[in-house]
């Protein structure tokens, strides 16, 4: 089955029509793109606005701004994580949040652990722990995490069903592939996972753990760049336990 982010005639078709562009783009110095000034998604409920830092003498003081740290384990992650899953950046995420995100056909994964996500997070971004994704598959926080991806858990099907199944998984067939013996991912969401950046293994690892659980690949995308260059390209984060929006220095 095709990735869904490799269909981006419609992505193009939209751009080129303009209805992605912002009527007041040309009021703003530094846009998202050179379409794009800025971009207003759901974060918990709430209206939360994308948009770059308009100072162009900014310069990140954090620990973002970090060159190097310690490798293990803070090891250089490489751009293919894995098989069949898609490496994306900035604009793919802006194009993804516009259409997948809205219509809640995807979903954007901070594979952070908590005390990470609550120093700010990605606008529209859901906190599901990699560490849910590994724990087991019939570990109740993997449960947890594969529903709220949209999978639906499964009775174990009888020996012909499964046979059946096997058969029209092989020829791609009815679906057959979406599903294992314990899930049916035919309605799984879409999702970008995301984690600190090139050098954090957290998302990696939660999507080598989804995989092993059965999720189609093609449904899978993996955003390397992560909190480092969102931070770094001065992009709007919310930080949750305030739910305040700052374009964050």
């Amino acid at each position: 089955m095709k990735h869904f982010f490799t269909k981006t005639s419609v992505f193009a078709l939209v751009v080129s029509a303009g209805l992605l562009v912002n009527s007041s783009a040309s009021a703003v110095d530094v846009k998202l793109t050179d379409y794009l000034a800025y971009l207003d998604v759901n974060h918990g409920g709430e209206q939360v606005r994308i948009q770059r830092i308009q100072d162009e003498d900014n310069k990140l003081d954090d620990g973002f701004a970090k060159t190097s740290r310690k490798c293990p384990p803070f090891c250089i992650q490489p751009m293919k994580v894995a098989p069949g899953v898609i490496t994306v950046g900035e604009a793919e995420i802006f194009r993804f949040m516009d259409r997948e995100l809205a219509t809640g056909k995807g979903m954007i994964v901070d594979a952070r652990t908590p005390s990470w996500y609550k120093k700010g997070t990605i606008p529209g971004s859901v906190n599901i722990p990699f560490t849910d994704f590994v724990a087991g598959e019939d570990a109740p926080e993997t449960i947890k995490a594969l529903e709220q991806l949209g999978a639906v858990r499964r009775d174990e099907p009888g020996w012909l069903t499964s046979n059946f199944e096997s058969l029209m998984a092989k020829l791609g067939w009815f679906g057959a592939d979406q599903k294992t013996e314990k899930w049916d991912f035919s309605n799984a969401k879409q999702v970008v996972f995301w984690c600190n950046g090139p050098w954090c293994g957290q998302s990696p690892r939660a999507i080598k753990g989804l995989l092993e659980l059965g999720y189609p690949a093609e449904k899978v995308a993996y955003y390397r760049g992560g909190m480092q260059m969102w931070k770094v390209l001065g992009l709007t984060v919310v930080v949750p336990e305030t739910a305040a929006a700052v374009a964050m220095k």
